[in-house]
Formats: structure tokens, C-alpha cells, sequence
């Protein structure tokens, strides 16, 4: 039988980072299906859809293959062919796929290809709802969140890091948008699974959680 870790927490909290370290040490694939949402919503973005207009999204989720492939140990993303794995970074893409994945033909799209992936190899899976909803029966659940504050404060010294010049402000206001998006969906809403262990990030380091969470593991 196949190990299954289940992360779940608000935008920001550190999700991905953590999955991906947690996976190395332990020798798991790391499945990152919030990168699998962003790839559907780059494409709504280059084709001009709106993330208000359901139908037209459910009516080309046929004409779009999103895979998730490793390339040197890295995990790379295509989208119909192509690797967008650096596009789907960009804030934009993060704030679509957040607006787009409230829609139930968006999901179900998504749902088999990561439970396949998890009943074949020992993985861990980050998102909004794999402890509630995509990995219910995930031998291990964390619910990795940190505050508001500590979240935007990370973003912005990525972005800076990049060269950018962002604002914290709207930085600090977009994250509470999407945490609400995220909490007050009809579907699959982002919540702490009933069995899962409560991680605030906010006053640790990464190494720390790592080690928290293998621990867990073990």
C-alpha cells in the first residue's frame, strides 16, 4: 500500500517549499496541484476567459493536458505540450487559479489524475482540500498556515528578491481576498481536516517544519 501525506493551508503558508523538502528526505514523489490549477488558469488567461464565465471555462477543459513530469529532480509543469513552469508563477496566474478553482468541471478535471498518482506511489500532496477531499484516507494530514502578516511579508522579499517593486499593502489585501475565496467556496472549501495536525509557520523556520512533518512520517 502506498504512503499518502496530505498539506493543506491558506496561500503563502509555505505549502510547496515544505512538500517538496519533506518528499526529498523521504524519498516521495511531491505532487504540487496548486501548480496543476495555475496551468488551467494560464490558459483561460492566454485565451482570454474570463473566470466569471463557468461555461466557456467547462467548454475548453477538454482542449487542455496538463502534466506533471521530473527533469533532474526537478518538478517541471506542461501545459498542452509545453513547459509553462516559470508562467505559472506569476501573481495573476495564482489569483485566476483561485477564482477558477471553485468550479466543479475545473476540479473533477484535475481529481483523477491525483488520486491515481497517489494510489500508485508514495506521495505528498499539497493544496487547499487533499486531506478533505482528494486524500481523505492520507495516513498522514497537516494543516501548514502562518498569519497574514508573516505570508505577505514573505511574498513581498520574493518579489524584491526578483527585482520587482511591489507593495505590501496590496500584498497583505490579496491574500486576505484569497484566503476568504479559498474558506467560503461551495466546493471543496479550504478547511483543517477533522484528523489533520495544526502547523503555524509563522514563527518557524523551514528546516523546523521539515522536521516536524518527517517525524510524522515516521
Amino acid at each position: 500500500m502506498s504512503m499518502n501525506v496530505a498539506i493543506d493551508g491558506p496561500a503563502g503558508a509555505g505549502k510547496s517549499t515544505i512538500a517538496k523538502a519533506v518528499a526529498a528526505k523521504l524519498g516521495y514523489i511531491y505532487v504540487d496541484t496548486g501548480a496543476m490549477y495555475r496551468a488551467i488558469a494560464l490558459y483561460l488567461l492566454n485565451h482570454n476567459i474570463s473566470s466569471s464565465d463557468e461555461k466557456s471555462i467547462e467548454a475548453v477543459l477538454d482542449d487542455i493536458n496538463v502534466e506533471i513530469v521530473y527533469e533532474n529532480q526537478a518538478q517541471q509543469v506542461i501545459l498542452n505540450g509545453e513547459n509553462v513552469s516559470k508562467e505559472i508563477r506569476k501573481e495573476e496566474v495564482g489569483n485566476m487559479a483561485s477564482a477558477t478553482s471553485v468550479y466543479g468541471c475545473v476540479r473533477s478535471k484535475l481529481l483523477s489524475l491525483q488520486r491515481d498518482l497517489a494510489a500508485k506511489s508514495d506521495v505528498i500532496m499539497d493544496g487547499r482540500d487533499i486531506g478533505t477531499c482528494v486524500l481523505p484516507n492520507a495516513q498522514v494530514k497537516v494543516y501548514l498556515t502562518a498569519s497574514v502578516d508573516c505570508r505577505a511579508d514573505r511574498r513581498y522579499k520574493e518579489l524584491v528578491e526578483k527585482g520587482e517593486n511591489p507593495n505590501l499593502e496590496d500584498i497583505k489585501k490579496d491574500i486576505s481576498e484569497r484566503d476568504y475565496r479559498d474558506m467560503h467556496r461551495d466546493i471543496a472549501p479550504l478547511k483543517q481536516a477533522d484528523d489533520a495536525i495544526l502547523v503555524d509557520s509563522s514563527d518557524m523556520t523551514i528546516e523546523e517544519v521539515v522536521v516536524a512533518i518527517v517525524d510524522l512520517c515516521k
